[in-house]
């Protein structure tokens, strides 16, 4: 059966994600391509009992409240998997501003291939495409500092963090085979790749 073409970007915080999914949509939209731009966190009908729990989480860390927290996280991401993304058009091409494996999902206790096994386990869907983005540590941190909505962050605290965070993105994105974007040159070299890999999985 044919369905919408799945797409997701994620990466450490500060790599120009939601930039680029901007850049990209933009250039498949002018190569009159159907774009449909999806949020996790907007889509999620869970997402506020879950904040609560990632709250409760940083202030008082265990692994055993780490693990909840990941299988909310899997468990919403089926019920997108179910009821969202089948209702989209299946000549489009969805883009997602993060999925399984954002800085979120490098807990400090749970191994990202444990995480990774939840989400299999639920039967959430695998992109089509899934693109890595990643910039230098100190290049993302910097960014991230810099934006007027500060770090936002209840996973992140700090420079050291952001550097195995990136690291262990890495290691998943080759693991796994996923496209890794080093977004430090300019958008259009960026968009150009991103776009390129959405041209290759359509056909």
């Amino acid at each position: 059966m044919k369905r919408p073409l799945f797409v997701s970007l994620d990466g450490p915080k500060g790599t120009g994600k939601t930039t680029l999914l901007e850049a990209v949509t933009k250039a498949l939209r002018a190569d009159n391509r159907k774009v449909i731009r999806l949020c996790e966190k907007k889509s999620d009908p869970y997402r506020g009992e879950t904040m609560a729990l990632v709250n409760q989480l940083a202030r008082h860390p265990s692994r055993e409240l780490e693990l909840e927290v990941c299988q909310r996280f899997a468990d919403s991401r089926t019920w997108i998997s179910q009821h969202v993304l089948p209702k989209q058009p299946v000549d489009s091409i969805i883009l997602i501003d993060r999925w399984y494996p954002s800085d979120a999902a490098f807990r400090r206790m749970l191994p990202f291939a444990e995480i990774l096994r939840l989400n299999m386990e639920r039967n959430v869907r695998v992109p089509d495409l899934h693109v890595g983005v990643v910039t230098a540590p100190d290049i993302s941190w910097a960014r991230a500092a810099a934006r007027s909505r500060g770090l936002g962050s209840t996973v992140i605290h700090n420079q050291e963090e952001q550097v195995a965070c990136t690291e262990a993105f890495e290691r998943a994105v080759a693991e796994h085979g996923w496209v890794l974007c080093r977004n430090e040159g300019t958008i259009e070299e960026a968009t150009q790749q991103v776009v390129s890999e959405i041209q290759r999985v359509a056909r």
